[in-house]
């Protein structure tokens, strides 16, 4: 397991996501992906698209101005 970040700062929907996207197909299953961003709306798409791609969003949360996701990538 290797702990990767993804910087999505200053993208707006859907970006965030399609950034995201495009990174965990570059991971193994295992690996986790903190992705910062500073779009509100990834509190709600990057779980969802989570939840529809079979990874595990293992934490969330908000820090000043940015949304911090971290995901566990299922195979």
């Amino acid at each position: 397991m290797k702990k990767h970040t993804l910087d999505a700062r200053n993208s707006l929907c859907p970006m965030p996501v399609i950034k995201t996207q495009n990174k965990i197909a570059e991971l193994n299953a295992g690996d986790l992906l903190e992705v910062t961003c500073t779009d509100p709306g990834a509190l709600n798409d990057i779980p969802a698209w989570c939840r529809i791609n079979g990874h595990l969003v293992k934490e969330m949360y908000e820090n000043d101005d940015e949304v911090v996701v971290v995901i566990e990538v299922n195979s």
